[in-house]
């Protein structure tokens, strides 16, 4: 898969993704990242991009022209599996679901919003979708496209040493936390390992690592629960299994 940053501020990303999975995934081969800087898509001596809003208000805008010309020329023809995601305050919450999506994908290109925003017409006419991730305002869209790449980059066939890593986590299939992880040693200042984990027994491990993630859901994430009887399905005792009764 292929990855484009459209930025005016390209060295952000010089070392941001030569670490780590993402580093390791590039070096094998496994995905490409195109840093594009937005400034060789201008006409002026000062490689301007951006310009006073009309109407008047606060701060800069980034201009369409640029932006326009930059993934048109990226991209002189777009196919369904090359799309171009706007990352600004204004757009839809990014999360797992999203990430899934563009993980099957050929290429995504990001679009790293500054200023006071983006021309309106980049939202309209040219992206795919406007994507934020979280809903506070940030200087610009450099840090989001890195969490989109990173988040996307990650569930790409071969990424991970373990595949099945991206499966038992976090905002997985059934939409709820990863359930509470613990290593060595066993107790630790007076805090012990649950003892279902120390036991040995698969079936009654697998049973509390359902009702744990649920509970941590319900704790830390209670809107991610998609129903009441979700929850309290998963608290159910390790005896009350239905296949016994």
């Amino acid at each position: 898969m292929i990855f484009h940053v459209l930025t005016i501020f390209p060295d952000f990303f010089r070392a941001a993704f030569e670490q780590g999975v993402v580093g390791k995934a590039r070096t094998a081969g496994l995905l490409e990242i195109r840093v594009h800087d937005l400034r060789d898509w201008t006409r002026d001596q000062h490689r301007t991009v951006d310009d006073r809003p009309f109407g008047g208000g606060e701060g800069m805008l980034l201009k369409a022209g640029p932006i326009f010309e930059a993934v048109e020329s990226i991209w002189p023809v777009r196919s369904a599996r090359q799309k171009v995601v706007l990352l600004s305050a204004q757009g839809a919450k990014f999360d797992q679901a999203r990430a899934r999506e563009f993980s099957k994908l050929d290429e995504l290109l990001l679009i790293c919003g500054r200023y006071e925003g983006v021309d309106e017409r980049v939202a309209q006419h040219l992206a795919d979708a406007e994507l934020s991730i979280g809903d506070f305002v940030l200087s610009g869209g450099e840090l989001p496209a890195a969490v989109v790449i990173d988040a996307t980059a990650r569930l790409l066939l071969g990424v991970l040493g373990n595949e099945n890593s991206a499966v038992a986590e976090s905002f997985g299939e059934e939409g709820l936390l990863d359930c509470p992880q613990y290593t060595r040693p066993a107790e630790f200042r007076g805090w012990s390992v649950p003892d279902v984990l120390v036991g040995g027994n698969h079936e009654e491990i697998r049973k509390w690592r359902q009702r744990a993630a649920a509970e941590k859901t319900a704790r830390a994430r209670p809107d991610l629960l998609r129903s009441v009887g979700d929850y309290e399905n998963a608290k159910r005792s390790d005896d009350e299994d239905p296949e016994q009764e």
